[in-house]
């Protein structure tokens, strides 16, 4: 199961696990914790999406600042872009996926102290995807 954080484009945010996201499927289910035994499953549409993100934990640093360390050299076969989201919210990161014909791409964030493991980026919430 994956800790996932899912943002919406409207500002909505949906909490939980996940075990079905997969890039070739438009919905997946994320699965919060009730206060009584059992879980409550949220069905989620991958077109309303800003991002996925893969979480650590779920509260995260409250005191944290993203430090993107530009000076690391990208994996092999990854390139470093600089995702700037329709509300105006900006991601750095290494992806080794991204094509404009696709819906969405992954992208590991280049803070190593950021709270986010990797992210799916959905492409229609994106203003602009650059190669740093």
């Amino acid at each position: 199961m994956n800790k996932v954080v899912a943002r919406f484009a409207d500002g909505r945010i949906v909490k939980g696990m996940t075990t079905d996201f997969s890039v070739d499927s438009d919905t997946f289910h994320v699965a919060a914790p009730l206060p009584d035994p059992g879980w409550m499953r949220t069905e989620i549409p991958v077109r309303e999406l800003k991002a996925l993100f893969f979480v650590r934990d779920f509260d995260g640093d409250p005191e944290h600042v993203e430090r993107p360390s530009l000076d690391s050299v990208p994996p092999t076969g990854e390139h470093r872009v600089q995702v700037t989201f329709a509300d105006g919210e900006i991601l750095l990161g290494n992806t080794s996926c991204y094509q404009d014909a696709y819906p969405g791409f992954f992208l590991v964030p280049l803070d190593a102290g950021s709270n986010n493991e990797r992210c799916y980026v959905v492409d229609a919430a994106t203003r602009e995807v650059y190669f740093v």
